[in-house]
């Protein structure tokens, strides 16, 4: 008799707990992240001299309209960081989505807020890694574990038994 994993096991097992507390941190700080997203955009439209006005630069918008942009990153990002918190799986996409999205305006961002724009880069990055973890550990099925167990012969329960001979001669 083969010995198979049951998904509850594998959940309360320490790298079930791993990744499942990877997940819930990606959660959160994105919505961290969407909180410093939104801070900054309040920022940008309430004051245009908050933020130094550089050189010529490829990106350019008039900060108030990064100010709209970085609000409407933050609102979704909020809304995604709870849809992760609660282990939803399209908010495990919409996360990295959305990660990547900031980012990518953080980048364009950076002449005008340069030291807060790469925290917030490598903030995103932490996040994208963190859910793309999450989505591997749930796209692996019951059969990987079961192979896993037979191949070093221990039992479901993993507490060390000897595996059961399932066929007699």
């Amino acid at each position: 008799m083969s010995s198979v994993q049951s998904g509850q096991f594998y959940d309360t097992s320490t790298k079930g707990v791993v990744a499942a507390g990877v997940g819930r941190f990606a959660g959160v700080m994105l919505a961290v992240i969407a909180v410093f997203e939104i801070l900054q955009g309040i920022a940008a439209i309430a004051n245009d001299s908050v933020f130094v006005r550089g050189v010529n630069y490829t990106y350019k918008f008039d900060i108030t309209a990064w100010g709209w942009i970085h609000l409407f990153i933050g609102v979704l990002a909020l809304a995604v960081g709870i849809a992760i918190v609660t282990e939803h799986t399209v908010g495990y996409l919409g996360g990295i989505a959305v990660a990547g999205l900031a980012a990518i305006a953080n980048f364009a961002f950076l002449p005008y807020y340069p030291f807060w724009s790469l925290l917030l880069i490598a903030f995103n990055v932490l996040v994208i890694w963190a859910l793309c973890t999450q989505l591997g550990r749930d796209r692996v099925d019951e059969e990987y574990y079961a192979r896993q167990d037979a191949a070093t012969g221990s039992t479901p329960t993993g507490l060390g038994a000897p595996a059961e001979q399932g066929h007699t001669s």
